[in-house]
């Protein structure tokens, strides 16, 4: 099982990825960890560097789960024919899921480091609807539109306890 996730921060990626780890022991890869310099802030790394290691990560392993906001990083996994999910369930529901998101301490040294970004990251959601590029709603359905592999857009957050059977269904 090969499968890209794709969509705004708070759409819902990285839990339907550790789902989807957790359900099928797929390797998993949070694009986060390639798009930034480690142990810098907001240092990006160089385009070329980043999609390389993606596709070094997609040609090391025979199933996995890549996922992420950067639709040049989804876009060098897509030349592996994985199944594409696009999450898209609105400005709303993203904001709440990132004001309800659990410490992530691969991002952040403390619980209140996060707190103290968090109106960074709703404007940053929130833009997302407004922005252009790679990290935008346009650049998103730009990739989705383009990639003539198995896709489908999600305009809500999938069901994952008990799983629907529509989902299940269709990453099997």
């Amino acid at each position: 099982m090969r499968i890209a996730i794709i969509g705004n921060s708070g759409s819902g990626n990285s839990t339907l990825a550790r789902w989807l780890t957790e359900r099928t022991g797929a390797a998993l890869l949070d694009l986060d960890t390639v798009a930034w310099v480690a142990g810098q802030i907001a240092v990006p790394k160089p385009s070329d560097e980043a999609e390389n290691e993606v596709r070094s990560f997609c040609a090391a392993h025979e199933n996995w789960i890549v996922e992420g906001c950067y639709a040049n990083l989804v876009d060098a996994a897509l030349a592996f024919s994985p199944k594409l999910l696009f999450l898209n369930p609105g400005e709303e529901q993203c904001v709440a899921n990132c004001r309800a998101r659990p410490w992530e301490p691969h991002k952040y040294d403390s619980r209140e480091d996060q707190d103290a970004r968090l109106h960074l990251l709703l404007s940053w959601v929130s833009d997302y609807y407004r922005r252009t590029g790679e990290m935008s709603l346009a650049g998103h359905v730009s990739c989705f539109a383009g990639y003539a592999g198995p896709k489908r857009e999600l305009r809500a957050a999938p069901v994952l306890t008990p799983p629907s059977h529509d989902l299940l269904t269709w990453i099997d």
